[in-house]
């Protein structure tokens, strides 16, 4: 049986279409998922994203949780200096794969904040206890399976919010991108806020204590935040160019051949676990971006991608509301090049496709034609 999140009575109660997603009863959408997806794009629009783990870190100045993150994580975590500031990474196997990515939060030097993926969550767990029991066995890693995480997003979001929450807009009007901040409101308890998304638009990440996660729903939906569905955020994060976990990247691959080069510090002399496998490996194929050209199909993933350099993969794909065009990611060798023409395979049909730089929109904005 699928794992029920502490929003899940709320979802129901709600009409929501409810699906099987990493294990957790989610839902997938409220009525309209298009409706759903403009909400996000031209005002604000909220979901339930409590099913990603929030993982905190504790040490002592025996067992420092940065020093252990330095070798944990394919980013640099010396660049998060100020608590609060948060840093996007991969946590990468041996051989150079993709075990999960994660967002890792700064908050005091013996206190960092991990986020990861709902289908992950375990084998992430138990691979950064291995690990730290090898490098660092004085510290703690505490999942926190009382926190509910509710992210809202939008151009409107944190203005909805700041009516919605006593005491936001005080403790986060000043927190710019990828920044967080703790705070108390009345009746939902101690208030984690991050200026983070997955949709291209701005907004927060929220996490409340799990007992009080219906009280901040219903505060938002009462000043007319829409309630979202996965359907919704998957369409928002493809416009976006933002990769999902076992689609666009996974242990079988690399982050250089997943348009995740920029979060992995090859740079300096710090070494960290999977360095050695990349350095051995140099990428082959790249992730980019499709737009479908010709009429007839919609872009899907799977679907084989034929190029004057040789074959390449969907690895995600649907047609966009923004753009009301079909849109897709894509890893193709790496000698294809932003503006070529490919050819996709859809059913019994090559259609054509322009290669395209991600991301397709952001902030409500179109950024391809």
């Amino acid at each position: 049986m699928p794992k029920p999140t502490s929003l899940n009575a709320t979802h129901r109660a709600a009409g929501a279409r409810m699906v099987d997603f990493g294990g957790w009863d989610m839902p997938v959408n409220y009525g309209s998922q298009i409706d759903e997806h403009h909400a996000v794009r031209r005002d604000a629009g909220m979901f339930d994203v409590s099913h990603m783990r929030v993982v905190d870190i504790h040490g002592t100045p025996a067992a420092a949780p940065r020093d252990f993150l330095r070798y944990a994580l394919a980013n640099n975590v010396d660049r998060l200096k100020t608590p609060g500031k948060a840093l996007y990474s991969c946590l990468l196997a041996d051989d150079g794969g993709v075990l999960d990515d994660l967002i890792v939060y700064f908050l005091r030097e013996g206190f960092f904040r991990l986020v990861v993926n709902a289908a992950t969550a375990d084998k992430d767990i138990a691979w950064l206890t291995a690990l730290a029991g090898a490098r660092a066995p004085g510290l703690r890693l505490v999942p926190r399976a009382d926190l509910a995480i509710i992210a809202v997003q939008g151009p409107q979001a944190r203005e909805h919010v700041w009516r919605a929450v006593p005491g936001s807009e005080a403790a986060s009007a000043a927190l710019g991108p990828f920044n967080a901040a703790t705070f108390a409101a009345p009746g939902m308890g101690e208030l984690f806020i991050a200026r983070t998304g997955y949709t291209g638009e701005d907004g927060f990440e929220i996490v409340v204590p799990a007992v009080h996660a219906e009280v901040l729903w219903r505060a938002l939906a009462a000043q007319g935040v829409t309630p979202c569905g996965l359907g919704a955020r998957d369409t928002l994060r493809l416009e976006a160019g933002m990769n999902l976990y076992g689609q666009d990247m996974d242990e079988s691959v690399s982050p250089l051949e997943s348009g995740l080069a920029w979060t992995v510090d090859l740079a300096s002399d710090r070494d960290f676990a999977g360095k050695a496998a990349l350095l051995a490996r140099p990428a082959r194929r790249r992730l980019a971006g499709l737009v479908l050209t010709d009429a007839g199909g919609v872009l899907r993933a799977h679907q084989a991608v034929h190029t004057d350099a040789g074959e390449g993969e969907i690895t995600s794909g649907t047609f966009s509301p923004t753009l009301r065009k079909s849109i897709a990611l894509a890893r193709l060798p790496a000698a294809v090049a932003v503006g070529d023409t490919v050819h996709v395979q859809v059913r019994d049909k090559r259609l054509a496709a322009r290669v395209v730089k991600p991301p397709f929109v952001r902030n409500g904005r179109a950024l391809v034609q």
